[in-house]
């Protein structure tokens, strides 16, 4: 059987799989949560002025920002394991997670002086961010692309790379309660790139693991 074939027929197949992959992934998903908060808590633990920090615009603009990365490439990764579906909404939501960062990003240099654009971008922990953000999603990419094992992508690597930004989107969240760089510029700057190591280590191992 050609493998386009073999795809139309996994796609035309009842609606059963399909139910079953996303009980799958929403389970996967919440083990993940569990499992990124656990290493939270054992390595890092929220910041000591957590509480006063939820009072300001900044601070909980982190947590939209990654809490819209990961919903919408959540969306992505599944439609991307169910052959034949379309792509479309999770693109579009992805596209929207983008636009809710930029306008942050055009904010924040609206409000602040050229000259403090350069300090906020770089901020005080980016060394840390590109560590910490891919240590708690390590336990997040795991059960994500284990559950992903039960669709079948037309692309690997694609879908191992989405997983890869819910993973690394999860444990940025957890990451921004311990962070005390709150500036839209780092978050773009360095939260998007330890997602996207994060995504690339998925897009590695995915081209193997998700393989059918």
């Amino acid at each position: 059987m050609r493998t386009s074939d073999l795809i139309e027929a996994l796609a035309a197949d009842a609606a059963t799989p399909p139910a079953r992959l996303g009980r799958t992934f929403a389970f996967a998903f919440a083990l993940a949560v569990a499992g990124a908060a656990l290493v939270f808590a054992v390595k890092l633990g929220p910041r000591p002025d957590f509480v006063d920090a939820l009072g300001t615009v900044r601070f909980p603009f982190k947590f939209v920002v990654t809490g819209a990365f990961g919903a919408a490439a959540a969306l992505l990764a599944l439609r991307l394991a169910r052959p034949g579906a379309s792509v479309r909404s999770g693109v579009l939501a992805l596209g929207l997670a983008v636009a809710v960062l930029g306008a942050g990003v055009l904010a924040e240099l609206a409000v602040t002086p050229e000259a403090t654009w350069a300090a906020r971008l770089v901020g005080h922990n980016w060394l840390v961010c590109l560590i910490n953000v891919p240590v708690l999603s390590a336990i997040p990419l795991s059960a994500l692309l284990i559950a992903l094992r039960r669709g079948a992508p037309a692309s690997p690597s694609l879908a191992g790379a989405v997983a890869g930004v819910v993973a690394g989107a999860i444990g940025a969240t957890f990451y921004a309660a311990q962070c005390p760089d709150d500036s839209p510029l780092f978050v773009a700057v360095w939260y998007t790139l330890a997602i996207a190591i994060v995504a690339t280590v998925g897009a590695v191992v995915g081209s193997r693991l998700l393989r059918w």
